[in-house]
């Protein structure tokens, strides 16, 4: 798709602010931003005056698909919660594109998000990240897998304790993790000795996944509250050498020291429900900027449904109201989530070479009386605000326009 939008207040998040400036895309890609961009003939033209130009948000970690909204048990596949070590279960397989939250992301600017298992089980599954729009969840692919989701605190321990089998307990949860990576470190050295002496060896889907997590291919991404589970998780990080990316992180701001200067970022949120367990005594809409000043690499979540998607950006806002840098949030829900989930090769920012995903918002997209305007995939318009009201592009239906 080739589009050229033009005159608006153009914020690429990476780099500063142009009033009047120009983001040209073509094929799909961006191919310009900038004051004086020449728009080849023929190309469509939007003209965002008056109006500010963002690239498309990215959620770090939702459940958009795999917890459909309005559908109850029928729409339920988050949690499969008879094991407690499911690495080789993949969300891909259980996200419906139909869901109602996709066309919410868009409304609220949301053009990527990472979709995760829930926190049911000590290791929960692959992520996948997806753009918010298709028709099949093959071609909303931007990249799978993406990370393992963990658990450690209180709800594995509930799941598997009111089956009364292990884990019952913090010390079971870490014991069924740690005992994983030894499996698959033992199962990666068998696995080199086979090649090594040309024998067949038998797969393991499981045990596969964590020797990609132990050969830094896939990050860990640890569904951790609590600041004593934090420090478990970097104890457990430090035996087995994978990455870390600590999501909710809601007592975080208590080891931000020690976070930052191990380089460990940090998925923050939700930020706005209410304190329904112990283990969110200390949800407060100021410790994102907390983590920031002290220099965590912070995004923020709605780990929706739990907060409503299209409320990404409202998270942000009020964070900044409680202390953080307006400029941090914008990066917390753009740059920064790509760049943990490791999608900062294609989205994020407006800069050349990226996804054409761009969002004309009406005014300042911190300020809550703002709303999206027309937003766009690849350079496709697949959702717009007319006449007040939303309209979602219908993905079965295609032309050769941008429409």
């Amino acid at each position: 798709m080739n589009l050229a939008i033009t005159s608006g207040y153009v914020v690429p998040v990476d780099g500063d602010p142009i009033d009047g400036g120009t983001v040209l895309i073509q094929n799909g890609k961006i191919a310009a931003v900038g004051l004086d961009v020449a728009v080849p003939d023929g190309t469509p033209v939007v003209d965002a005056a008056g109006a500010w130009v963002l690239p498309g948000f990215v959620e770090a970690h939702g459940h958009l698909g795999v917890h459909e909204e309005a559908e109850g048990w029928a729409g339920q596949d988050t949690n499969e919660m008879t094991d407690p070590n499911g690495a080789r279960l993949r969300a891909l397989d259980a996200i419906n594109p139909a869901d109602l939250a996709f066309g919410d992301a868009l409304a609220g600017g949301v053009t990527t998000a990472v979709i995760k298992p829930g926190s049911a089980n000590p290791i929960g599954g692959q992520t996948v990240a997806l753009k918010c729009w298709g028709r099949s969840v093959d071609e909303m692919l931007l990249k799978e897998p993406v990370s393992v989701k963990s658990a450690l605190g209180e709800n594995p321990k509930r799941v598997y304790g009111d089956q009364k089998k292990l884990p019952a307990t913090r010390q079971g949860v870490a014991a069924v993790i740690r005992d994983a990576f030894m499996r698959a470190q033992d199962y990666r050295a068998r696995r080199a000795a086979a090649e090594q002496e040309g024998k067949p060896f038998d797969r393991d889907g499981t045990l596969e996944i964590l020797a990609r997590v132990l050969d830094g291919e896939l990050p860990w991404c640890q569904h951790t509250h609590r600041a004593d589970d934090i420090a478990t998780a970097l104890r457990l990080a430090d035996e087995f050498g994978y990455r870390l990316v600590i999501n909710h992180g809601t007592e975080g701001h208590l080891l931000a020291d020690t976070l930052a200067e191990r380089n460990v970022p940090v998925i923050i949120g939700p930020l706005l429900g209410s304190r329904s367990k112990v283990e969110l005594r200390q949800r407060s809409l100021r410790n994102p900027g907390i983590l920031d000043r002290a220099g965590v690499e912070v995004a923020i979540t709605t780990d929706h449904p739990v907060v409503p998607i299209h409320f990404l950006v409202h998270s942000a806002t009020f964070a900044v109201r409680e202390g953080l840098d307006p400029a941090a949030a914008l990066r917390a829900i753009t740059v920064n989530p790509a760049r943990i989930m490791g999608l900062d090769d294609r989205v994020g920012a407006l800069r050349p070479g990226l996804d054409g995903d761009v969002v004309i918002w009406s005014g300042d997209p911190l300020d809550v009386m703002s709303r999206a305007l027309k937003v766009f995939i690849n350079g496709r318009e697949v959702y717009a605000y007319t006449d007040g009201e939303p309209v979602v592009a219908d993905p079965y239906y295609r032309d050769s326009s941008n429409r």
